[in-house]
């Protein structure tokens, strides 16, 4: 009875061997040598131990909004390319009505200067 779980075994095995295997190697292999830069922390581009109430620039956030929208475009493109022929032709124009829609928001993005980081 118990041979009916090992390939269970041996999956849970092997897959501790690759979360593992690399943290333990690295921690074996590689040379220690901390210094004031590796040790301190990452805060979005800035020094981390300034004045709590610096000005903090709003193109950052516009292009992480703008990453976020196109990124959902990309996560409806893959579903719909994968479904294109069952959906027709109504699907098609739907989804290319879709892609006008944002491609216009682009370019009017472009045309404001969103996009240029100086």
């Amino acid at each position: 009875m118990l041979e009916n779980y090992f390939p269970i075994l041996i999956f849970i095995v092997v897959g501790l061997g690759v979360g593992f295997g690399p943290l333990i190697m690295g921690l074996i292999l590689s040379p220690f040598k901390p210094s004031q830069a590796k040790n301190s922390p990452y805060e979005c581009g800035f020094e981390a131990f300034e004045d709590a109430r610096m000005k903090f620039d709003v193109r950052y956030y516009l292009v992480a909004i703008l990453f976020i929208l196109f990124d959902l475009e990309i996560t409806f493109l893959f579903p719909w390319a994968v479904v294109i022929n069952e959906i027709g032709l109504f699907g098609y124009f739907a989804m290319m009505l879709f892609l006008g829609i944002l491609i216009v928001g682009f370019i009017y993005e472009w045309k404001k200067g969103a996009l240029d980081w100086e």
